[in-house]
């Protein structure tokens, strides 16, 4: 099994691309190559391929990223299946994990975080908590994003540690990452990591 995340950008317009794009291709080159793992295509739109419990973590990582910027956000749909052919290209390539990523992302109306698998019991609890946690994403300030993305890409730093690194105090550290629910973000995580495991 393999998963495909597809997503675009809301609002793409009222920001410079450049900056998003960047910070958008740095979480993606964290997870495979251009344009056999990821690619970009129809100028704010995207795919990724990962390994289906690193799917969530990924997803985080990009709202985290784009959020940083003021007015833009991004729909993600993860889909998980089998891919039964490979390209060259990612947008070429195919098997369930595209249709199911593909069907997810259609139909995205009043959610912008969504999974689709082979497993509807699954998708039914998983979807529910993705729900719950994008109450707190989505109050996301563009601090608490970038706050949240560099915790989140480096577990082994310390609140002191990330002070230093934003230049501020260890008590707004942690009210920051309390505030952006970072602890309830990472168990939700794990929790994913260990379902996907079963399936």
């Amino acid at each position: 099994m393999t998963s495909i995340i597809t997503g675009d950008i809301i609002n793409s317009k009222s920001s410079e691309p450049k900056k998003w794009l960047d910070a958008l291709k740095e979480v993606l080159n964290q997870y495979g190559r251009q344009p056999k793992q990821w690619d970009v295509f129809r100028g704010d739109s995207f795919q990724l391929e990962t390994a289906p419990e690193d799917a969530l973590k990924a997803a985080v990582l990009i709202k985290s990223s784009i959020k940083q910027f003021k007015n833009i956000d991004v729909r993600i749909a993860i889909g998980i299946g089998e891919k039964t052919y490979t390209s060259d290209k990612i947008t070429e390539s195919n098997g369930t994990a595209f249709i199911n990523s593909g069907e997810c992302f259609d139909d995205l109306k009043k959610t912008t975080l969504a999974i689709k698998s082979p497993f509807e019991q699954f998708d039914l609890q998983t979807n529910i908590m993705f729900e719950l946690a994008l109450l707190t994403i989505n109050s996301w300030t563009t601090t608490s994003a970038k706050l949240i993305k560099t915790a989140l890409e480096n577990p082994e730093l310390t609140q002191v540690e990330l002070a230093n690194h934003f230049e501020t105090t260890q008590s707004n550290i942690s009210k920051g990452l309390k505030r952006g629910g970072f602890d309830e973000i990472s168990k939700l995580l794990n929790y994913y990591n260990a379902q996907v495991k079963t399936l």
